[in-house]
């Protein structure tokens, strides 16, 4: 403790009470929250002090825009900037054009520390209010930075934020389709061994959130939208305690628009590249009977991938043709259900659509289940080559599309449907990206490319 009274102003008396609230704490938890209010006001002299110094540094003063003459000192300004530590402030040299010229001042040390003219928050605590966002309203996420940094945060600064993260992270996904447009596929992400050498399964729904009718006005009526989401994984094996093999998921990329199958198409194929979708071992598609995706898989991806129809979303199917062909409510229906069931997964499913073709024969059969029956068969024909259930599930490859279902929870659902939740189309977009980069490690780098002085 003398150190720190000889060397974070000792003559500072709101310093002191706070030294000495540390040596009175309690508690460890009263010692550490009391320390870290020692240690907030410490970084901050550091950090002024450091800036403080670099401001007396000889400024290299660019030229005048307009007039080409070079800018001279008019002295020092006082700047100021929220951070996570407290507001952070610093005097540095400012300069104008010599000949009047209407341009803004200048101060070169800003411009060397990456901070912009009108910024009043520091990048690393736009960085953390964007981390919360992405899992909590703004509004808490606005709270809990002001329990961190000691200040203040309004829950429109943090929506400020993520607009601006969300737009470079927009900006940068435009950028790639663009490129894999004209043909240069991206490099793939690097594996450990036993990834790559693991089964890749790819599969994609859609789900529905509520937007407001008009822009940022919070009145009207909902208007609902569906969003097309996609899943990329490494399919891994693992044993559980009571000697189980259950299959898990690793390396998990998730990808997601605003918009139809036509818009999922490019996005999901950007992925399946990254994620080697050309050098993986076996590949799969699982999808439930929606033709858009069917559509999908036959155009970028049947090349590469097999295709497996989600088996509960056909013996939802089939029981549909059973209530309407033998009447849901009697045993018969039940009966004949649960053996087409048991052979639609052990590898008979001929034997269902004959049974099919023989319901169809019979005399009497009234129209509505007729076209039902009809329905079913062509459902069922349609995909023949989809549902080898057993020969899937002897490859050790999943038949069920949950993986799917529990991206769309996650990603979509558990953020964006609320209590009283409505959002914008820019709000939707901007925040969305911000959870898929999170989602597909990306975050980071998405923010050290923000707080880059030459980006």
């Amino acid at each position: 403790m003398l150190c720190l009274h000889d060397s974070i102003r000792h003559d500072d008396p709101a310093v002191q009470r706070l030294l000495r609230a540390v040596e009175d704490a309690p508690s460890l938890t009263a010692v550490l929250l009391a320390a870290w209010q020692v240690a907030r006001v410490l970084t901050v002299h550091l950090v002024e002090a450091v800036l403080a110094e670099r401001a007396h540094r000889p400024s290299a003063w660019p030229r005048c825009p307009q007039c080409g003459g070079s800018l001279r000192s008019k002295g020092f300004a006082t700047r100021q900037v929220t951070s996570l530590f407290g507001p952070i402030r610093w005097r540095r040299r400012v300069g104008r054009c010599p000949h009047g010229c209407a341009i803004p001042q200048v101060a070169p040390l800003d411009e060397a520390l990456g901070v912009q003219p009108q910024q009043r928050t520091s990048g690393e605590l736009q960085h953390l209010g964007c981390a919360l966002a992405v899992f909590v309203p703004f509004a808490t996420a606005a709270r809990l930075l002001g329990w961190y940094s000691g200040g203040t945060v309004s829950p429109q600064a943090v929506w400020g934020w993520v607009q601006a993260a969300g737009h470079r992270a927009m900006a940068t996904l435009q950028e790639d389709l663009r490129v894999l447009a004209q043909g240069d596929l991206p490099e793939p992400e690097a594996l450990a061994a036993d990834l790559a050498a693991a089964p890749l399964v790819l599969g994609a729904d859609g789900v529905m959130v509520p937007f407001r009718p008009t822009g940022g006005q919070p009145t009207g009526k909902t208007r609902w939208h569906e969003i097309k989401v996609g899943v990329l994984a490494r399919l891994g094996q693992h044993r559980t305690r009571s000697g189980k093999v259950v299959t898990r998921l690793h390396q998990r990329r998730l990808v997601a628009v605003l918009g139809n199958v036509e818009a999922l198409k490019p996005r999901l194929w950007l992925e399946a590249v990254r994620q080697g979708i050309r050098q993986a071992p076996q590949v799969v598609w699982l999808s439930d009977g929606a033709r858009g995706l069917w559509r999908l898989y036959d155009e970028r991806l049947a090349a590469y991938a097999v295709g497996i129809l989600d088996f509960y979303h056909a013996v939802q199917y089939l029981w549909k043709g059973a209530a309407a062909w033998l009447d849901g409510r009697t045993t018969q229906a039940r009966r004949w259900f649960g053996w087409a069931r048991h052979r639609l997964r052990h590898g008979q499913p001929d034997g269902v659509m004959a049974d099919l073709v023989e319901a169809l024969e019979v005399e009497g059969l009234p129209d509505s289940a007729r076209d039902t029956l009809l329905a079913l068969y062509a459902y069922l024909k349609r995909h023949r080559d989809h549902i080898d259930y057993a020969q899937y599930k002897d490859l050790g490859l999943p038949i069920g599309s949950g993986m799917v279902e529990s991206a769309c929870k996650w990603l979509i659902q558990q953020r964006f449907k609320g209590v009283g939740m409505r959002w914008s189309e820019n709000g939707f977009n901007h925040l969305l990206h911000l959870r898929l980069a999170w989602v597909n490690g990306r975050f980071e780098a998405l923010f050290i490319l923000a707080l880059s002085p030459n980006s």
